[in-house]
C-alpha cells in the first residue's frame, strides 16, 4: 500500500448477526467509521477480537482506530461492577488493550472512539465514572454536545475553540491517566478529549465523529499522520 492511501485498522466486535440466510456470530461494525476512513484517505483495515494481537503482528498498519461500543470491564480498573454498567465483553477488552499497547510500542498514531477513548485511558492505568447522565438520551439517539477545546493543543489545531459533537455514551473518564492530557470538556465537566504527551499522534474523543462524514476533520488528521508514518517507515 502507498504512503498516500494508509492503512487504517479499524477494532470491530463479536455479535450475534443476520444476513442472508444466515443467524450467526460475526465480527460486526459501524459501516461509518470505514466511510470515513476511505473518504478522509485512507483504507481500512477491520480487527477482529479474536487470536493474539501484538506490536509485531500490526506492524503493517499505518494508524489504528478503537472503535466505540459497550463498556469496559471494570474489573480491568479495580472497580466493582456498577448496576448500570453492562456485561462485560472480555474478549474485545483483550483485543483493544492489546492493540493499544502494540500501537504505541510502534508510536503508531491511534484514534480512540467513545469506548475507544476509555480504552486507551484504562491501557494506560487510568479509571471511569461507571455511569453519568445527559449524554445519551435514549438507545440509539446521539445528543448534541458543545465541547471546548484547550488552546495549545493537536484537537484546537484540528477543531478550533469550540464545537458540536454526536455523544452517546453513559460512562466517562475519571481519574486520567498519566502521560495523557484532557483537551476538551463539555459544559458539566465531563472529558471530551485527550491527547497522549509526546507520541506521535495518539487522540481520545468521547464523541462519536464517524456519525457525520461531511465533517471529516478529525479522521483526515488521523490519516493525515498515518501517512506521515508510513513515509517515514518507507
Amino acid at each position: 500500500m502507498s504512503a498516500s492511501e494508509p492503512l487504517i485498522g479499524i477494532s470491530t466486535y463479536l455479535e450475534r448477526t443476520r444476513f442472508g440466510h444466515w443467524d450467526v456470530e460475526a465480527a460486526v461494525l459501524y459501516r461509518g467509521y470505514l466511510d470515513c476512513v476511505v473518504r478522509a484517505g485512507g483504507t481500512p483495515v477491520m480487527l477482529p477480537p479474536v487470536g493474539t494481537w501484538t506490536a509485531e503482528s500490526i506492524a503493517f498498519l499505518d494508524g489504528l482506530v478503537i472503535a466505540g461500543g459497550a463498556d469496559v470491564d471494570p474489573a480491568t480498573y479495580g472497580a466493582e461492577k456498577h448496576e448500570k454498567t453492562g456485561e462485560p465483553r472480555r474478549d474485545r477488552d483483550e483485543a483493544e488493550f492489546a492493540l493499544v499497547q502494540g500501537a504505541l510500542k510502534l508510536d503508531l498514531p491511534v484514534f480512540g472512539v467513545c469506548r475507544g477513548m476509555q480504552v486507551l485511558n484504562v491501557a494506560l492505568g487510568g479509571t471511569l465514572h461507571q455511569h453519568v447522565e445527559g449524554h445519551n438520551p435514549a438507545p440509539g439517539v446521539f445528543e448534541h454536545t458543545d465541547i471546548d477545546v484547550s488552546p495549545d493543543t493537536r484537537l484546537h489545531t484540528i477543531l478550533g475553540d469550540r464545537t458540536n459533537v454526536q455523544c452517546h455514551h453513559h460512562q466517562s473518564l475519571d481519574r486520567v491517566a498519566d502521560g495523557l492530557r484532557v483537551t476538551a470538556r463539555a459544559a458539566d465537566g465531563t472529558v471530551e478529549a485527550v491527547e497522549l504527551d509526546g507520541a506521535r499522534f495518539v487522540v481520545g474523543v468521547q464523541s462519536h465523529p464517524e456519525q457525520d462524514i461531511e465533517d471529516l476533520r478529525l479522521f483526515e488528521a488521523l490519516v493525515g499522520a498515518a501517512r506521515e508514518f508510513a513515509r517515514r517507515r518507507a
